[in-house]
């Protein structure tokens, strides 16, 4: 399931918040028909997720695509699951904090460097190792 978020000329709008039951059920079967059976929510929520490998940012980065402005305004329009409704879906919370990183330009520009993506690797490793022995 890979999003294709480049080819987005504007950030699209954010989820609505509440529609009829069936018209909300109709939007689900066009976004099921529209992205290859998923909703354009799962499509986003795991795109987000995947945010949270800093290998992956590195890559972005090197594919020139944190310097497209299109694709900063998606970045930008993803901070929505950030809000308490949406927060619930994210399993990896890393992801939460490197959406917040790439709203910096200096991050952006940061992560293209090798060193600054293993620190945040090692950091990633640490955090899970404390939170195992907090946690046995």
């Amino acid at each position: 399931m890979a999003s294709n978020p480049t080819t987005m000329t504007t950030p699209p709008p954010p989820p609505p918040q509440q529609q009829q039951q069936q018209s909300a059920a109709e939007g689900v079967q066009e976004d099921e028909d529209r992205y290859g059976g998923y909703t354009r929510f799962e499509l986003e929520l795991e795109f987000v997720q995947c945010l949270g490998n800093p290998a992956y940012l590195n890559y972005l980065a090197a594919q020139k695509l944190l310097d497209k402005a299109d694709f900063v305004a998606y970045l930008d329009y993803l901070q929505y699951f950030t809000q308490p409704k949406y927060i619930k879906f994210i399993t990896h919370p890393p992801a939460l904090k490197a959406l917040e990183l790439l709203q910096q330009e200096r991050f952006r520009k940061e992560i293209l460097m090798p060193d600054v993506m293993t620190r945040m690797m090692n950091e990633g490793i640490e955090a899970a190792l404390d939170n195992q022995r907090q946690h046995p």
